[in-house]
Parts: C-alpha cells; structure tokens; sequence
C-alpha cells in the first residue's frame, strides 16, 4: 500500500439517537454491525471496523461511538479546568479534560467520543434531521470542534415526511459548517455513498486519492451486485421456461402434474429469492407480513394467483385466460406437426382448461404422441416482474432498515377481479418493462428454452451447454439495461 492509499479513519458521533450505528450498518452493508433501537444510549462503547476493497484492501476505518448526551455540562466543566490568563487551543483544552478525574466519572462517554475524534482524521457528526435545532446540538459542535479535527454533518432520516434538512443547513452554516450531506441510512440514493465521499474530498485533499480510490471500487461493487442479481433471474427464467413434465392425458395425472409443476416453480423462485437477498447482505427477515407483497421466505401473493396476474399488470388474452390462471400449459407434440404449430394447439388446450371436456379431449384424441405442461407465459412475465420489482427495491434499502421491504402493489381489498380481456396492443413508444411485460428480447430467448427441456435445473438436470448459458447471459444484460 501507497503512503496516499493509508487507511482514513473517521469518528462517527453525534447526539444520543440519531442514527450513527445506522449509518455504519449502511456504509458496511452488514444489517447486523452493532445494536440499533428506539431507545437512547443503545451504543455505549467505541466499535470499529474497516471498509475494504473489492480486492481486500482496507481503505477505510469507522469509529461508531456513543452518543452525546451532557455536552453542556462538559463544556463548563472544561472552563473551571483553565486557570485565568491562560488561553489554550482546543485540542489542548479537549486533553485536559481527557486527563480530568471527571473523564473516567461524569463525562466519561463524551471523553470517549472525543478521544475517537481526536485520534481520527476527521469525523462525521450525525443528525436526525427530524428533530428542532436546540442549543444541545451547537454545544455538541462546540465540543467536537475543540478536537481540531474536519468535521462533516451528515443529515439522517432526510426522506421523512417530518424532516427539515434545511432548518439544519441554515443553523450549521451559522456555526461555521458550510459543507454537509444528506444520507438517509434507511433508504440511502444510489450515489448517497459517492456524495458523502465527495464531501470528504473537499475537507480531506490530503486524502483525495484513497477517497476517489474507495469511490470508484464502491461503484463497480454496486454494478457487480446489479449483474449478479440479473443473473440469478435470467437463470430463473430460463428454467421456468425450459420446464417440461411429460404426463398421460388422464385427467387425475394431469391435475397431479400441475401441482408438481407449480411446487417446483414456488421453490426455484424461493431460491432466487433467497439468493438475491443474499447477494445484497440482506437476511430473509427483510420480508414483510400480510398484506405485503411479500411474506415471510415467499412471496405473499402466490405466483399462480389470478390476483397476483392482476396486480403486476400482466394482461392475457380471453382465449387463452384459464390456462394461464392454471399456471400451466399443455403442449401436444407428434412427429408430423411443426413446434410453432404443436405450441398454438398446446395453448388453446391450456386455454380451455375447465372446458376440456367440451373441445379440448376432441383435440387430443385426434393427435398420437405425449402430453407435456409447461410453465405458462404470463406466469413467466410473472416471475420476471417481480424480481426485477423486488431487485429494485434492495438497490434503494439502507441496511439500517428496521422495517421489512414494503411495496405498494397489492390492490384494494374489496376490488373485484375483473374477467380476462384481450390483451392490449403494446406501445412502441414505451419500453416493455412499463408495460408490464418482458422485453421483446428476453421473450425470443424464453421461446426458444421451450424447445429444450435438458436447460431447466428445475427439472432436475444439470445442464453444461454452451447455447444455454450464451442466452442467459443475454437475458442477464438486458435485465441490467433494465435496471
């Protein structure tokens, strides 16, 4: 390592509440760092802990220390502490309140944080900026100034409807705090961490190189993550739509295989799940209750719920309605039919699900071959929507989340389902995604897994093909364009 690329070790501080072990869960991305709760006081002890590179290289040293809670008090004692003509500077000042008896007894936690800030290259004082500017805050300030240390607010909790960050900007400027943040540890912007290390740059240009070090591996750690998750999905995909269950054309067989076919799909979607929550440092509690799209370790609208169809927006056509809410299609195949052919005839029979008897037997009785049920397309344009629904959500969660992951998508409880209609012509002027359905791309790729049953690890197979992972990795990079 460089003497340019020395690790920069900030004090995190502020008053008692306010965030500070939010913000470090946040920066860390580790939901579990310290202890964080509605009561004052929760961190009583300095923790530290460093931020490292892509490449194991620790670049950053974070202090989360306790809170402030008698910064008053600490200010009039230090005055009794200086004899009359003397004039010390701050640091000096904050030292002989360090080596005071008072710093093991009454202020023996403010003597903590100042000694973290001290010891520190700069630090950042945190701010719920939900709270009133009180005079408590400018002693807060007052003190930490003494250290000599660069000292940068950070505004917490900026999203809330209470909030008044400006309230703030206006009362640090007039202590002389021209420089801040706004970085809302719960739901933090996507460049929330680059503005807070552009801010550092500004105080800290001996460091710039670490800093701008720091925030370009933390921005090609960001597209790393988007490009694992889209991954995890297009495999989804594919073998969602490369599923194929062959069956007798009994109706208790076919009725047996569907709820095979929908468990599997249940399961591998709960995996992907799992696994982007995994690749975003998030644990399975991130999950809300009813009546939360999400419930527990699934999803709480079922995948094969015609509500759940609704909900997302994804449109099907009348003839083809109750396959679709069945979750399943079958497909007929015989030698002298073409698969463009043996697929319309497949979703006409998925179409007429509770009709069978009607038309749909007539259909089979006429065609030698074998059954197969296959994953429905709505049920596909499904699945992708709400991973790249729940992908977007992660992207804007801060670990410090308390709550789990809401999403407004569930409809109102008294609305009526309406019946199937035709399907609406897509709008070229809108990309596919804002009308609820996968992009044209990503459709061509899923209709060409339909023809190759051996690609779909829900089916049991482990496939190691070259075309099958070429098309995934295509679906992978339209998801990321997506996001």
């Amino acid at each position: 390592m460089t003497d340019s690329l020395i690790p920069i070790d900030l004090a995190i501080v502020g008053h008692t509440n306010t965030g500070k072990t939010s913000l470090m869960r946040t920066l860390l991305r580790d939901e579990h760092f310290g202890e964080v709760a509605d009561s004052p006081g929760t961190t009583r002890h300095v923790e530290s802990t460093q931020l490292i590179t892509q490449d194991g290289q620790p670049i950053l040293i974070l202090r989360d220390t306790p809170g402030l809670e008698d910064a008053m008090g600490a200010l009039d004692y230090l005055e009794q502490l200086i004899p009359d003509g003397e004039r010390p500077d701050g640091p000096e000042r904050i030292q002989r309140l360090l080596d005071s008896p008072e710093s093991a007894g009454r202020f023996e936690q403010e003597c903590r944080v100042l000694s973290a800030v001290r010891d520190a290259h700069a630090a950042l004082y945190v701010i719920d900026a939900r709270d009133p500017v009180l005079p408590k805050h400018k002693d807060e300030l007052q003190l930490i100034a003494a250290c000599g240390r660069p000292i940068l607010p950070v505004l917490n909790f900026t999203l809330s409807a209470q909030a008044h960050p400006d309230t703030w900007r206006e009362a640090l400027a007039r202590l002389g705090l021209h420089t801040s943040v706004d970085f809302d540890t719960v739901a933090p912007a996507l460049d929330g961490e680059a503005q807070l290390l552009d801010r550092l740059v500004l105080m800290l240009d001996q460091h710039a190189a670490t800093l701008q070090t720091l925030r370009a591996d933390l921005v090609q750690q960001r597209l790393q993550r988007l490009r694992d998750a889209t991954r995890l999905v297009a495999e989804l995909l594919m073998d969602a739509a490369s599923l194929r269950l062959p069956c007798s054309q009994a109706p208790s067989d076919i009725a047996a295989l569907t709820r095979s076919l929908r468990t599997r799909m249940r399961d591998r979607e709960q995996d992907c799940v799992h696994a982007l929550l995994k690749r975003y440092r998030f644990s399975k509690a991130t999950f809300p209750h009813h009546p939360l799209p999400l419930e527990g370790e699934r999803w709480g609208m079922d995948l094969f719920s015609p509500q759940t169809l609704r909900v997302f927006g994804v449109q099907l056509s009348k003839g083809l309605a109750t396959g679709a809410m069945a979750g399943a299609t079958l497909d007929v195949f015989t030698g002298g039919l073409s698969l463009g052919t043996a697929t319309i005839l497949g979703a006409a029979i998925g179409g007429a699900w509770q009709g069978a008897n009607q038309w749909g037997k007539r259909l089979m009785s006429l065609m030698a071959g074998h059954t197969e049920l296959t994953v429905d397309d709505a049920v596909l344009h499904l699945l992708g929507l709400r991973q790249i629904a729940l992908i977007r959500a992660l992207e804007t969660r801060g670990h410090a989340a308390l709550r789990p992951i809401e999403a407004n998508l569930m409809p109102p409880e008294d609305a009526a389902l309406p019946e199937a209609t035709s399907a609406a012509a897509p709008d070229p002027a809108q990309p596919a995604i804002a009308q609820n359905r996968l992009p044209p791309g990503i459709q061509a790729i899923l209709r060409e897994a339909r023809s190759h049953p051996e690609w779909s690890h829900a089916g049991g197979h482990v496939p190691a093909d070259a075309r099958r992972d070429l098309l995934v990795g295509q679906m992978a990079q339209s998801l990321f364009d997506i996001l």
